[in-house]
């Protein structure tokens, strides 16, 4: 043994096993090859030169006697063994902790003194393993059972576990319950010998196990003190998440602990009105605390108010950055305290929960005092500490309104009245709107006879945000009526012109030199026609034919036209189509011009290339908020949205975009009447559209169409149940060779206020073969059905006419006639009219501007049915 093993402390294992080994073999081995060299030097000692052998023999003799003294003496050790193993068997000797070493086969390799005093043995062979230990008992027979499992898996581990009574002692010792740790872990000799040994540790930790339970009593009671102390009390993170909350302060509250959950509650969530703006205008300095006194209202969980006194107090990082806070809540009790304390208490509290912000300030403009709402209205402009610094007014106006504000400051020094209020921008962000209202002081108190004046801020945003939108959509009602008026004059000019047309047309011949100029004036009639309509569909005064379509059909047919207006382009398109869209009910040509319109100024925007985007998507009732800038009622919607990638257009001419005959086009390049006519489409279809645009990035177009819903009822036909109605489109259709447009005789009362229509269609209907009768007014036309006797197969008739209009007209001659036929002809959509018919009024409609053949057919129709 080395002298590590002599000391006082050292206790000899009670087991060690096959410690020595490797020394016993090579000891063998230097046996085996001594006697070999002896056998050689005999073997051989005829060959060898006996000068020689007596040398070598001399040198061994040397040697041997060299280290049989060194030995003696104690200089070389015969076995000598490495200072580390000593350590190692030193180390484990003395461990406190029981340690047990077993082989692959369980047997025991090694055990300490330690782990035999745990476990009662005194002697080697008292040592017994840990399974007849531990198995006596369901707890540390359940943890030893999943060490071992581990240890097989090669896993290490430890488990805690619980005993009647100590280890190594019977259950009639009465002895008290013991705690215990045992450790698993596997150790390996070496790569050249991979036999594998388990080494167990130990350790009783009663003791540790009482320390801890002992901690754990101390600490609940402190717990059990700060949950019934008789203030309320609560800790917060630095983002405001509560951690913890007294029971005082939840049952003043309302608050459930049983269902209390950190971090599931902030402190937003129990500060009424806008006591917030006060907690956190409490800031620390870097590195430092703060703790300030704030009377406020919490608010309990069935909504009512607790008025109470914080003493809240706050760290903060030493970056700056806020840390966590702790808060005392003292309620405010009444009569508990002096009557002018609770009356100042009480003001305190209105002072702060009022929704205006409030201020006052001296005569050089220097505030005094401020609410929390002032606090929440300029958060980031001026904040508590810089009130306290003596913060100056002006810092809370905006530049342009500081000189209004100091003269409105002076008016109040001087005790004037009815100031009047002044509007600007916020100091702190420009799209917001601030409006002050300055009062002088009158009645000077003797707690501030400085203050002369109270000022009263409150934001106007939203009510600017209103007051531009109505007076935008004010501005497009008067401009779509003003469309409307010339759109109708303009129709009854474009009629004339085209009967007129025809009717040269039908007597020249295509050899004709004036046939060529006649084929010009109705080429160009009709592309009057065409802005006509325009400008009806942005007054929402056009002829629609509403259908019920599926957007996701309408959008696919229009792939393909789309791809071919951007071809030759460096513009690609990209559809993204919605699951399941609800159906919606609209004109399916007047959509499709929509969607071809918006693509076609999406390619305009993209002069270097660029992606249009044609998504659809539905919008129920309750995620419209998603969609603040349309402004949405609370239903169901189907989304189409274009966008492009393009220049995107400037915030100063997004109000004028639906404008009529505004352009940012070249000369000649555009009308202006585009997004006009897509704005009164859509609008006329009971939608809403608006675009969001990022100058550089392009734009996006949404157009939201409201979901149509069958009704249980049988669907009326518009206008006139069976009766036909006739569209520009459809009168087209028809020719000469499919229905016949003569006359055969048939009396037609023509009424159109317009002489120069009248005079075209009645000589275009005699053409026909019609006996036609013309009047110039509703008055006039009944005269002339009491001279005709009532003899007149069919009227057509103007709607928009002096002294009597035409729907007045139908309601009057079928009083007497009810069987008699009728067709309005109008510039103006049906619908415009048709409301102030009754629901089974029966008539044809013809739009203007229209065609001797499209008129001809219109009545030939309407005879027919």
């Amino acid at each position: 043994m080395t002298k590590l093993q002599h000391g006082g402390n050292y206790e000899p294992p009670l087991v060690e096993r096959g410690g020595r080994g490797g020394t016993i073999i090579r000891i063998l081995l230097l046996a085996f090859v001594l006697i070999g060299v002896s056998a050689a030097f005999v073997f051989f000692q005829q060959a060898l030169d006996n000068e020689i052998v007596l040398g070598v023999l001399g040198v061994l003799a040397m040697v041997g006697i060299f280290f049989l003294v060194s030995s003696v003496i104690g200089f070389v050790e015969v076995m000598p063994q490495s200072r580390s193993d000593a350590l190692a068997r030193a180390f484990m000797a003395g461990h406190r902790d029981g340690i047990l070493v077993t082989d692959a086969k369980g047997r025991t390799i090694y055990a300490n003194a330690a782990y035999g005093r745990l476990t009662g043995a005194g002697k080697a062979a008292a040592v017994q393993p840990l399974e007849p230990l531990l198995s006596r008992h369901r707890e540390s027979s359940e943890a030893l059972y999943r060490l071992v499992n581990g240890i097989r898996e090669g896993r290490e581990g430890h488990e805690e576990f619980r005993l009647p009574q100590p280890l190594g002692r019977s259950s009639g010792q009465g002895s008290e319950a013991h705690w215990y740790r045992l450790k698993a872990r596997i150790l390996k000799e070496d790569e050249g010998r991979p036999e594998r040994f388990s080494v167990w540790q130990l350790t009783d930790i009663t003791s540790e196990r009482d320390d801890q339970e002992r901690f754990f009593r101390e600490l609940q009671n402190a717990i059990d003190y700060l949950d019934h102390a008789p203030a309320g009390f609560f800790s917060a993170g630095r983002k405001g998440e509560i951690f913890y909350v007294n029971a005082t302060l939840a049952d003043w509250l309302g608050i459930d602990l049983t269902k209390f959950v950190p971090r599931s509650l902030s402190i937003a969530d129990l500060v009424a009105g806008e006591g917030m703006a006060l907690i956190q205008s409490v800031q620390a300095a870097p590195g430092l605390q703060r703790t300030e006194t704030l009377d406020l209202d919490l608010r309990r969980t069935n909504g009512q108010s607790l008025p109470v006194r914080l003493l809240h107090s706050v760290t903060s990082m030493r970056d700056g950055a806020p840390g966590e806070s702790r808060t005392i809540v003292l309620a405010r009790q009444p009569g508990v305290e002096g009557d002018q304390s609770a009356s100042a208490m009480r003001f305190t509290r209105f002072f702060n929960n009022t929704p205006m912000a409030i201020a006052s300030v001296d005569g050089d403009g220097k505030i005094l005092r401020i609410n929390a709402p002032f606090l929440r209205l300029f958060s980031g402009v001026v904040s508590r500490d810089d009130v306290e610094a003596g913060a100056q007014l002006e810092t809370i106006v905006h530049e342009g309104a500081r000189q209004q504000l100091m003269e409105a400051l002076a008016a109040a020094k001087d005790r004037q009245g009815d100031i009047a209020p002044i509007d600007c921008r916020h100091p702190g962000d420009e799209s917001r709107y601030v409006r002050f209202y300055v009062n002088a002081v009158i009645d000077e108190s003797d707690e501030a006879p400085e203050e002369v004046a109270i000022v009263y801020a409150v934001e106007t945003t939203e009510q600017k945000a209103l007051e531009t939108q109505m007076a935008q959509t004010q501005k497009m009602n008067a401009v779509g009526t003003l469309a409307g008026g010339i759109a109708h004059d303009f129709n009854n000019v474009l009629t004339a012109i085209l009967l007129s047309s025809d009717h040269l047309l039908l007597q020249a011949r295509p050899s004709d030199a004036s046939f060529a100029d006649l084929m010009e004036i109705k080429r160009n009639a009709n592309r009057a026609a065409v802005l006509v309509r325009q400008l009806l569909a942005f007054s929402r005064k056009q002829t629609m034919r509403p259908a019920v379509l599926n957007l996701t059909d309408v959008v696919g047919d229009l792939r393909m036209l789309v791809d071919r207006l951007i071809s030759g382009t460096n513009v690609k398109l990209e559809v993204d189509y919605g699951r399941d869209l609800w159906p919606v009910r609209t004109d399916l040509s007047q959509f499709e011009q929509v969607l071809i319109n918006l693509c076609v100024n999406a390619r305009d925007a993209m002069p270097e290339g660029g992606t249009i985007l044609l998504k659809t998507r539905n919008v129920p009732a309750d995620q419209t908020s998603n969609y603040p800038q349309a402004d949405l009622p609370s239903e169901d919607f189907v989304m189409v949205e274009v966008s492009d990638t393009g220049t995107g257009i400037p915030p100063e001419i997004m109000d004028k975009i639906f404008e009529p005959f505004f352009t940012t086009k070249e000369v000649g390049k555009g009308t202006g009447l585009g997004l006009s006519m897509v704005y009164g489409i859509v609008k006329q279809s009971g939608g809403y559209i608006y675009p969001e645009s990022d100058v550089g990035r392009g734009t996006s177009f949404r157009i939201f169409l409201p979901r149509h819903v069958p009704e249980a009822v049988a669907a009326v036909q518009p206008g006139g149940g069976d009766a036909p109605v006739v569209t520009t489109e459809a009168a087209a259709a028809p020719t000469s060779e499919q229905v016949d447009l003569t006359g055969n005789s048939a009396v037609v009362l023509l009424v159109e206020d317009e002489e120069a229509v009248r005079r075209g269609g009645k000589r275009m209907l005699e053409t026909r073969g019609y006996t036609v009768h013309e009047a110039g007014s509703g008055i006039e036309a009944l005269e002339i059905m009491e001279e005709l006797g009532g003899q007149v197969d069919i009227v057509v008739s103007d709607v928009v006419m002096p002294e009597m209009d035409g729907p007045t007209l139908l309601g009057e001659l079928r009083k007497k006639h009810p069987d008699l036929k009728f067709i309005f002809v109008s510039g103006y959509a049906e619908d415009a009219f048709a409301r102030n018919l009754p629901a089974d009024a029966k008539f044809g409609f013809l739009p203007k501007p229209f065609s001797l053949k499209q008129l001809a057919v219109a009545v030939r129709e309407m005879l027919d049915s």
